[in-house]
């Protein structure tokens, strides 16, 4: 017979909070309850954020930061909606909804005298791109095909130098925000991506998507010659961006080479040093493709694979996530490689070693891996490495994620997720204390 009084609660957990490592909906009661570690549980918050206003729809977000005031950016993607998800910008509407929003959208963290938690109290538009920060006084730095310094009117002040090319040989320009028909959308969020998987079926590989551009950069040899893992610049687009404020300093990862974490000083942009997988310095990076490519559940490659994230913890340790090689490696602030963590290494596709965001206990004893592919947030031991448990996965439902891209933490330890491909939303989950 079965205990409801049991299995209700073991529900519960599979559902809204942190799973145990190894256990699952059809575990039975006493393994599960063997497996159980320590690590952060979580409950879904329903009902954050509210409704948008102006009956936007945001795209999938490919930034997400918390500022001071625990206040939560998101960077979307307009450009991602199709036709049938703006039928309210027609002239006449034909459909109650929906319209297009601004790129950069700000979200009350919690309620202020002036607004209720979860509202939007602030947005400006800026051409698209991947990555973000805010800095300790509310200045943001928006990935493009470079980083840009915004305030939070959406004016633009600075920019990190970037080469004055692209590989294409095309100059290299600030983008723009593109002349858009109203109504009028694009092919949605997964057509690229679903078009590169089902070539990789088609050729039998397991990690294709990932590696492919890696690769067609790295076989550019007059580019390379030109530009080699050394500039200090610049050389690709934007995957991840952190600011060091206590060292004036901001750290971002470009995608050049399979990724190179670049540091340069915060208030002029100056650049300072920069490394690659394993802490190789610039000039060790390896520009051969065999040394970036990588098979799932085979060895780990010589060098980064492809999309590079990363964060550091308050003890001075940068972990840098490289997502289609399925690993995070450990430095020092100066690039001195300490520790490889290998994580899901049979994940094919996008790779499972997204975003890096850590507990907020004193120690940052866990670390939160978001995995893009399999859909949920690892939860590691930040010494060891060890997987201790999971939260989420792949649904629609609130818990679940479609495409779980960004993550984000406040002072209070809520952790805030940002998806995209059919995802297209922000949650926030609530620390259980």
């Amino acid at each position: 017979m079965i205990n409801k009084n049991i299995l209700l609660p073991a529900l519960v957990v599979v559902a809204g909070f942190g799973l145990a490592a190894g256990s699952s909906p059809s575990s039975s009661q006493e393994s599960a309850g063997a497996q159980t570690q320590a690590f952060p549980q979580f409950e879904v918050d329903a009902t954050w954020p509210k409704p948008y206003p102006n009956k936007w729809k945001i795209g999938g977000v490919t930034g997400l930061a918390v500022d001071k005031d625990d206040n939560v950016w998101v960077y979307n993607r307009p450009n991602d909606l199709t036709s049938l998800e703006l039928e309210a910008e027609r002239d006449p509407p034909i459909a109650d909804c929906c319209r297009r929003p601004p790129s950069m959208i700000l979200i009350a963290g919690q309620s202020g005298p002036d607004y209720e938690g979860g509202e939007v109290i602030a947005y400006f538009d800026a051409p698209q791109g991947h990555g973000m920060a805010v800095d300790e006084e509310g200045y943001l730095y928006l990935g493009q095909n470079t980083v840009r310094k915004y305030d939070r009117t959406g004016t633009m002040l600075m920019e990190v130098p970037h080469i004055p090319e692209n590989a294409d040989g095309t100059p290299f320009t600030m983008p723009e925000i593109p002349e858009r028909v109203p109504g009028l959308g694009g092919a949605g969020p997964v057509a690229g991506f679903i078009a590169r998987l089902d070539a990789d079926i088609r050729a039998g590989a397991g990690n294709a998507s990932e590696q492919a551009t890696t690769q067609r950069q790295l076989r550019q040899e007059a580019f390379i010659a030109k530009y080699p893992p050394t500039t200090p610049m610049i050389v690709g687009g934007i995957e991840e961006i952190r600011t060091d404020d206590a060292a004036n300093e901001i750290y971002i990862a470009d995608n050049s080479f399979g990724g190179r974490i670049m540091v340069f000083s915060l208030d002029t942009f100056e650049f300072k040093r920069g490394w690659g997988a394993y802490g190789h310095q610039l000039s060790e990076i390896s520009t051969r493709p065999e040394d970036h490519a990588y098979t799932p559940g085979g060895p780990m490659a010589k060098e980064f694979v492809g999309h590079l994230t990363f964060n550091f913890s308050n003890d001075g340790l940068v972990y840098a996530a490289d997502r289609a090689g399925n690993r995070i490696h450990v430095t020092d602030k100066q690039g001195n490689f300490k520790q490889e963590i290998t994580m899901a290494e049979t994940t094919g596709v996008g790779g499972s070693t997204g975003g890096v965001m850590f507990s907020n206990d004193p120690e940052q004893k866990f670390l939160y891996i978001s995995d893009l592919t399999n859909n949920k947030v690892w939860f590691l031991d930040r010494q060891t490495g060890e997987v201790l448990g999971t939260l989420g996965q792949m649904g629609q439902n609130a818990g679940s994620f479609f495409g779980l891209h960004m993550e984000a933490t406040d002072s209070k330890g809520n952790l805030y997720t940002g998806e995209v491909f059919y995802g297209e939303r922000v949650q926030r989950f609530r620390l259980n204390q």
